[in-house]
């Protein structure tokens, strides 16, 4: 069954392909199959053409319009689930800029790169908005939460009360032991105190729980790992480092419980990084794929700061995030997250970090040269649009190949 949705996918994703090429109303074919416009169709899109780009270069500057042509359309598309679109969009603007290069093909970049700036903001937008109505319904919450916490409290001291009034009637009742009454109306009294003792204990957990810290004991951390920073770049890239070795030395921090995410940001089709997808994968690291990040050095850097505030909007659990990267940008980051109440661990080659994102982490983990054999690293605290208008001329045999 995975296979034949596999299928499916590819299906529609080379339907769309071949109605753009012919000059097709495109809007019908998306809005018949809104459900197939999500993350795994964008996915889908960047392995298609780049295996295509691979296998056929001598259309792939014709396929490359296509692309272009079809990701300004869903771009523009309404319907459906907007961010998704923003996604598949930005997958095939980014594919594309493998052969639509500013020395081969200007024209076509300079669309691609504007459609680009424009659909990252978009999707800037949505972000922030999203933020902001988390952060409302965070304030109704709690507000909600404090309230209630009020009424519990009212009602725990009106069952002390209760319990006093109900003691002090008991001891009197038995003292008055002429009584034939008395027995009785004791036991009535009894039970009645049992039963506000025990709302009383109640209460009294409820309350307790609800002041209770929820970052104990849970997956509090998030890290996030700037592969180019660590790499030194991508002409020579140094790959005498340990991710499993930062990873150990965070988590022998005592601000780290458990960790919970993991990215890391690189051009992983690049072969030389072989070696880290190994040791990605048995970390648990989760590969954030950024093309050409050579020729666009912010492309990760963006990437990695919307991932940022996303979830520390989205996953309140998370407390504590660590950035591995030396790069000053992400000083302004740290801040934002301070502001967000949350903590901020940096971590990069010691002469190589910028001394004002040093300055705002919380603590700092350095990272030993390259030439130096990693051991273990004691933890220092610091102080803290556009459519082409070109002849779309493109092999047709194309649409109809298997993947």
């Amino acid at each position: 069954m995975p296979n034949e949705a596999a299928n499916q996918e590819q299906d529609f994703l080379i339907d769309l392909l071949r109605a753009t090429y012919q000059n097709q109303e495109v809007y019908p074919i998306l809005q018949h199959n809104l459900s197939k416009l999500n993350d795994d169709l964008a996915l889908k899109l960047r392995k298609w053409v780049s295996d295509r780009f691979a296998k056929e270069p001598a259309i792939a500057i014709n396929l490359a319009r296509v692309i272009i042509k079809l990701s300004t359309i869903i771009q523009e598309f309404e319907q459906g689930n907007i961010t998704s679109n923003l996604e598949i969009a930005i997958a095939g603007y980014e594919t594309v800029l493998q052969v639509c290069t500013r020395e081969a093909f200007p024209k076509e970049c300079d669309i691609v790169q504007q459609a680009l700036v424009t659909a990252y903001q978009q999707r800037q937008y949505i972000l922030s908005r999203t933020i902001g109505e988390l952060r409302e319904q965070t304030v109704q919450t709690q507000s909600q939460i404090n309230t209630l916490t009020e009424q519990l409290q009212e009602e725990l001291q009106q069952a002390k009360l209760q319990v006093n009034d109900l003691t002090t009637t008991i001891t009197e009742l038995k003292q008055e032991t002429s009584s034939s009454k008395s027995a009785p109306e004791i036991t009535s009294l009894i039970a009645e105190l049992k039963e506000l003792k025990q709302r009383q204990i109640r209460v009294e957990q409820f309350t307790s729980t609800a002041h209770t810290s929820p970052n104990i004991g849970q997956f509090n951390t998030a890290i996030f790992y700037n592969i180019e920073n660590l790499t030194m770049g991508r002409s020579n890239p140094n790959l005498n480092f340990s991710l499993k070795q930062i990873q150990t030395n965070l988590e022998n921090t005592n601000l780290v419980n458990k960790i919970a995410i993991q990215y890391a940001y690189a051009d992983w089709s690049d072969s030389r990084l072989r070696l880290l997808k190994n040791e990605i994968q048995e970390l648990g690291i989760e590969a954030i794929q950024i093309f050409d990040y050579s020729h666009k050095r912010n492309a990760a850097d963006m990437q990695l700061a919307i991932d940022v505030m996303e979830l520390a909007q989205s996953r309140p659990t998370l407390q504590v995030f660590v950035i591995v990267s030396g790069d000053g940008a992400f000083a302004a980051l740290a801040k934002k997250l301070h502001e967000y109440g949350k903590t901020v661990i940096g971590c990069a080659y010691e002469g190589q970090i910028n001394r004002i994102l040093k300055s705002v982490c919380d603590r700092f983990i350095p990272i030993p040269a390259p030439q130096v054999k990693i051991e273990d690293i004691p933890t220092n605290e610091v102080i803290s649009e556009s459519s082409l208008n070109d002849d779309i001329l493109v092999v047709i045999p194309i649409f109809y190949k298997a993947a």
